[in-house]
């Protein structure tokens, strides 16, 4: 099998036990690539904060949800290590956010991904560096 079809297989598998992804949060898996990933998901009512905008740890999920499908696309069974986000512009309600992500690079089981999170305008929400720590074991 190519890596591109190991990577989408890695996707599916993963996502039908993703429960936290996509069945409490109801995203959407777009794409599961070497390296890389795509997600999307809806600013729903629920996911409103005191401020009548998108709550800030549910899109730092949905960008850490898409960086542990990139990173672990290889079928290398793979942990985040550390991240860190930047909010840059509000979500909300009915906001369809995207989540892109590439690796940057990866060195024996250490890798360093970036992940995007637009809004159905293009605008740019929220930037996410993920780092990743290979463990023992496969995803399929």
């Amino acid at each position: 099998m190519d890596p591109r079809q190991l990577a989408a297989r890695v996707g599916e598998k993963m996502y039908a036990a993703d429960r936290a992804s996509k069945d409490f949060m109801q995203m959407e898996l777009v794409s599961c690539e070497p390296g890389s990933a795509s997600m999307r998901m809806v600013v729903r009512e629920a996911m409103l904060n005191g401020h009548d905008i998108c709550h800030g740890g549910l899109i730092f999920t949905l960008a850490d949800s898409t960086f542990a499908y990139a990173c672990n696309s290889r079928n290398h069974a793979t942990v985040a290590s550390g991240c860190s986000i930047e909010f840059l512009k509000p979500a909300h309600l009915g906001d369809v956010l995207t989540c892109e992500g590439a690796e940057q690079i990866l060195q024996g089981r250490h890798g360093l991904y970036d992940m995007k999170v637009s809004n159905q305008r293009g605008e740019v929400v929220a930037l996410f560096r993920g780092k990743s720590t290979q463990v023992s074991g496969t995803v399929l």
